[in-house]
């Protein structure tokens, strides 16, 4: 057996053996108070650089924090910022999916792409699909490997190309979405340890997610045309391998063309009524007060709202063109059925979200921020190298641990801080983890959807095992890896901004503004108020 064969199989076994994230994060809470009762024990504490505050310590079981935990625990819940942000878009998003928008619009798409370029047009469409959420899976992959049989391509290169950019794309998109409001709602509390000031909002990542999709579609049509496709061959179907289905190939209907056109009046209708909000006078979206680059803060914050309501809105105009919708209830059946899909979702959050706030009451995650940043500097590593490593660590957590969310959840409240106080803004180390955490989603047989895609791929070629989708996806993985190392050591080091307002390095504001919480609100989540500052030496943690 290869070496690399006996490495997947380490990694199958050892993943295999790791709880279910929600029992994970209890062994996460489990950990942190024993390591509470010894911090405080022995004295840590550091002083925050930005506040002046010293950071001491705190027991997790002392009776102040016994009483935030099992009294305040509702709160701690409701104050998770993820949770709101994503139910928010996903009233809207749960009409637009299951009145058939999403899967009609890929459809579309992809049947109309002419052959010449067909597979960057299944990539950018997979990229793009990520607002479906789930949807992408199931429509986005299969979809594309009848697609290249119909154009009289092999099927499995299809499937492979839908694969790379639903799932290895995914930290690639054209607009913000659901996951940006999932995974920087994650940071803000983070962010807070450090600065209580610090506002983030859903298009903090915009322009590095556009540059995601500029650089991986080309390496994916490469690959897709001159590695994959030639390497499987000539496809011919083995026997007992039915053709693709007529339903799947037939161009879109007259009521699903109707729906389409609703959808698209109805998307232009938003974004103009978005836009006359703004250029009002006394918009509540522009802070005449704030300065040049802040002033469309709360426009950006109305993203969530904005897609929320143009996910709902599209999506009943298509349901009124199609047919789909036949009344006013089943858009609330809609939103109900989409709002039941996130139980798994809302059963991890619970955990998460306790998590999360006991790290920030224990004080350990902006003292070991304190003294790792005063380590890294003494090591005097340039930031393109430190992101380097953010993006490894990702990548090496997502071969075992699946949700995204999850893992961000735990590494956030650490490395978010210690990058701060590093001059690295917390939205570039949300951009590297997210880079991290999308390239190793195609090669690890771990992955929730591997076994649905591998189900998708032996409808093509009954003979088609794991091994074989892992060695056609393990070029993509590659590529992508260095691609990725590569465009956020750039990003870095030209300093390009990563969304409207947002750049690559941080500059704390004066210890009197820091002390303060933000006056515009932001993403609200559980943090610890700051304490007053006093003269203290700072005491490292023991080893």
């Amino acid at each position: 057996m290869s070496v690399a064969s006996r490495a997947l199989n380490a990694v199958e076994r050892i993943g295999n053996r790791l709880p279910d994230p929600v029992f994970l994060f209890l062994w996460l809470i489990g950990g942190l108070i024993v390591l509470s009762l010894v911090g405080a024990g022995l004295g840590w504490s550091a002083v925050n650089p930005v506040t002046g505050d010293r950071l001491a310590a705190q027991s997790l079981l002392s009776g102040e924090n016994l009483e935030r935990l099992i009294i305040g625990m509702p709160r701690t819940l409701a104050d998770f910022p993820p949770l709101g942000i994503v139910i928010t878009i996903i009233y809207g998003a749960s009409v637009a999916e299951r009145t058939g928008l999403f899967a009609t619009a890929i459809r579309g798409a992809l049947l109309n792409a002419p052959r010449a370029i067909l597979t960057p047009v299944v990539v950018i469409t997979g990229m793009v699909s990520h607002h479906a959420s789930d949807a992408s899976y199931v429509v986005v992959i299969p979809l594309a490997a009848v697609i290249f049989a119909a154009a009289g391509r092999h099927p499995l290169a299809g499937l492979a190309a839908g694969f790379a950019a639903v799932s290895g794309g995914y930290a690639g998109n054209l607009f913000p979405g659901a996951s940006d409001a999932l995974i920087l709602g994650i940071t803000e509390p983070a962010a807070r340890l450090i600065d209580p000031s610090y506002s983030v909002n859903i298009a903090g990542n915009w322009f590095f997610i556009v540059g995601v999709v500029f650089v991986f579609t080309p390496i994916v049509w490469f690959l897709t045309d001159r590695v994959i496709e030639p390497r499987l061959g000539v496809w011919m179907p083995a026997e007992g391998v039915a053709a693709p289905k007529a339903s799947e190939k037939e161009p879109l209907t007259a009521a699903e063309k109707r729906g389409l056109k609703f959808a698209g009046l109805a998307l232009i209708g938003m974004i103009a009524l978005w836009a006359l909000i703004t250029v009002l006078p006394g918009s509540p979206f522009v802070d005449p007060d704030a300065d040049p680059e802040q002033r469309f803060n709360p426009l950006y914050k109305s993203l969530v709202a904005f897609f929320a309501v143009t996910f709902f809105v599209t999506g009943g105009a298509y349901g009124a063109g199609s047919g789909a919708i036949q009344s006013h209830r089943d858009l609330v059946t809609m939103m109900r059925d989409g709002i039941a899909q996130l139980a798994p979702y809302i059963v991890l959050a619970f955990f998460a979200a306790h998590f999360v706030a006991m790290f920030n009451w224990s004080g350990l995650g902006p003292i070991l921020a304190v003294h790792a940043a005063a380590g890294l500097k003494s090591i005097a590593l340039p930031a393109p190298l430190l992101l380097i490593c953010v993006v490894f660590v990702s990548c090496f957590f997502d071969l075992f641990i699946g949700s995204a969310s999850a893992k961000w959840s735990a590494l956030a409240p650490i490395v978010v801080p210690m990058f701060m106080l590093l001059g690295i803004s917390p939205e570039m180390t949300t951009a590297a983890y997210r880079m991290g955490d999308s390239v190793t989603n195609i090669a690890t047989p771990l992955m929730s959807y591997f076994p649905l895609i591998l189900t998708f791929a032996q409808r093509w070629d009954p003979r088609f095992g794991l091994g074989s989708l892992m060695a056609t996806m393990l070029p993509y993985a590659g590529a992508f890896l260095i691609a990725g190392l590569c465009m956020v050591a750039a990003w870095v080091a030209f300093d390009l901004p990563l969304g409207p307002g947002v750049g690559v390095h941080y500059e704390p504001p004066p210890p009197a503004v820091a002390a303060h919480e933000p006056a515009g609100g932001g993403l609200a989540g559980p943090h610890s108020p700051p304490q007053a500052a006093v003269v203290a030496p700072s005491t490292a943690p023991s080893r």
